[in-house]
């Protein structure tokens, strides 16, 4: 027992749990924490938002593969986290998000600066707390973070009242901690294991679609020994982009709506799927009743809520990813036979060929396509890649390859505006050895653009290439397509001049107009010890194909 303030407590219990840097802003809720955190030795990140807090410690914990954490007060404080938590919630990303809160005697008063936090965050979290007692917090904590990196991570909220922290008490930091009805499955039924290696067995045309799960539990040696093994195609949802290796001769890239033209026809020839940490989302894998027909599918998940909740599978697995494709490589080496002759992947082949072919006319000198080429050849192939949502984004996803697996971080499941740069900075936090890229579009960027002040005054060196097109350009692809062109609140004219913007930040700002003016801002920018932004004007004509529209099949898709 340890005699203490609450907020020392805190601050103790973070350390336990090797908590190294926390992203946040205080308030007048959260004094006692900072307070303790003065001398603690953990280092503290200043946003200049706390959605981008939130989004910091998320691409921390992408990077890192540990719950990130972040902080707010009251009220709005931990209202502006909101955004955070949720694309943490939807990715399955592990974060602790920790807000002060009024006292507890004010708690229902609509004291200045109250907001049931609690209330709000329930459905966008793993579990939400309220220690009441000082002497609660070490064990909430502890369950907090057992809670965020355990099962299918995700963010835990806690909430600390104001007197909670202030208060003292005798302390005990348990070594262990459990949680009552929350007990989750890791270890794969055998049987299933054996169901699975008779079907992919019997398989002519297997397909493996690895999900954000396969990232989740770093599956990537795994995932990539059972494609070998069995000689499957693999193809990845668009959470899953960078499970596997995408210059691998397996590899088809990511399905879905702006999936991949291979990997959108193969997948439906498929006989046999295996759907490894994947919840079969509307964006992945369009009309839920129409794919899939005609296969088998055997799904594998460590949360048993994701089974049969968007497609009726055949042959369900729940546990752990990493730990059950072990086993399907252990159980298939036995009694695998290669065949000399194997018409399926003479078939995967000829349609990838066929589709370099869309490629080929491309007159001018920067697009989308020839720009993150461009990237992809300039990066150390370790180099971490985050995207901003939209355009920028599906771009990404169709022309920028993951060599090595788990660089590559979106927020896929809400598909927030602002994500990549405040991820981007996380991210370098937790691996300041590599390079870090945010992959933008001018509107998203915009969203967060006040996290430059971070980056610059906390000496974090990221890189941000801005697809520039002055357009909402997503929202305007949908417009033309959908709305007869009757192009409404998408026009960002010329504001800001993001190159003076950065500038004015202390940050370095490049304007290109050629693809070797880009390349020559890149080696620039990865030696350079300050953030830089790289604005690339690009035809707002220019939309993104593939296209599946929603509420078609993927059999539908719109090459263009």
């Amino acid at each position: 027992m340890v005699y203490m303030s609450g907020a020392k407590a805190l601050i103790e219990a973070l350390k336990k749990e090797n908590v190294d840097v926390i992203f946040g802003i205080p308030g007048g809720a959260n004094l006692p924490i900072y307070d303790a955190l003065y001398d603690s030795g953990i280092r503290h990140i200043l946003a200049r938002h706390e959605q981008s807090a939130a989004h910091m410690a998320d691409g921390y914990a992408r990077a890192s593969r540990r719950a990130g954490l972040c902080i707010a007060t009251s009220g709005p404080g931990a209202t502006n986290l909101v955004t955070g938590i949720a694309t943490a919630y939807m990715d399955s990303i592990p974060m602790v998000a920790i807000t002060g809160q009024v006292p507890t005697k004010m708690i229902g008063r609509d004291a200045f600066q109250e907001t049931d936090i609690v209330g709000v965050a329930m459905p966008i979290t793993k579990y939400a707390f309220q220690p009441r007692k000082a002497s609660d917090i070490p064990e909430t904590i502890k369950k907090a973070f057992y809670i965020a990196n355990s099962g299918r991570p995700g963010p835990v909220l806690v909430d600390v009242p104001k007197d909670t922290q202030s208060d003292f008490a005798d302390m005990n930091f348990p070594e262990k901690v459990t949680v009552r009805g929350y007990n989750p499955q890791v270890e794969p039924d055998p049987i299933q294991i054996e169901r699975a290696c008779e079907l992919i067995l019997k398989a002519e045309r297997p397909m493996i679609m690895a999900g954000g799960g396969v990232l989740i539990a770093g599956a990537f040696h795994e995932l990539q020994a059972l494609a070998e093994l069995i000689m499957s195609p693999v193809v990845t949802t668009f959470k899953g982009k960078g499970a596997f290796p995408e210059n691998h001769p397996l590899s088809l890239g990511p399905i879905g709506m702006h999936g991949h033209i291979e990997a959108n026809k193969l997948i439906i020839e498929a006989d046999v799927l295996l759907a490894v940490g994947s919840r079969f989302s509307d964006r992945s894998v369009g009309k839920f009743d129409e794919f899939g027909n005609g296969m088998k599918i055997i799904h594998v998940d460590i949360d048993p809520s994701e089974i049969g909740k968007n497609k009726q599978v055949d042959l369900p697995i729940i546990g752990d990813v990493k730990v059950t494709l072990a086993e399907l490589v252990k159980g298939l080496a036995k009694r695998i036979i290669r065949k000399e002759d194997n018409p399926w992947l003479k078939r995967v082949n000829r349609v990838k060929e066929e589709v370099k072919q869309y490629w080929k006319d491309e007159p001018k000198d920067i697009t989308p396509r020839k720009l993150l080429k461009k990237l992809r050849e300039v990066l150390p192939p370790d180099s971490i890649a985050t995207t901003e949502v939209g355009q920028c984004q599906m771009w990404a996803s169709l022309h920028f390859d993951v060599i090595k697996p788990g660089t590559f971080f979106s927020s896929t499941g809400l598909g927030t505006m602002g994500f990549g740069f405040p991820a981007a900075i996380g991210a370098k936090v937790a691996r300041p050895n590599v390079p870090v890229v945010d992959i933008a579009g001018d509107g998203s960027f915009c969203m967060t653009e006040n996290s430059l002040a971070t980056a610059v005054l906390e000496r974090i060196p990221v890189i941000v290439v801005i697809m520039n097109n002055r357009l909402l350009g997503m929202v305007a692809q949908w417009q033309r397509l959908f709305y007869e062109k009757r192009l409404i609140g998408v026009d960002l004219h010329d504001s800001p001049d993001f190159v003076k913007l950065a500038e004015a930040y202390g940050a370095q700002g490049i304007r290109v107009g050629s693809l070797k003016e880009f390349e020559e801002a890149m080696k620039k920018a990865l030696i350079s010890d300050v953030a830089t932004v790289i604005d690339v004007p690009i035809d707002p004509e220019e939309e993104v194909y593939p296209f599946v529209v929603p509420g078609t099949s993927l059999k539908d898709m719109i090459i263009a």
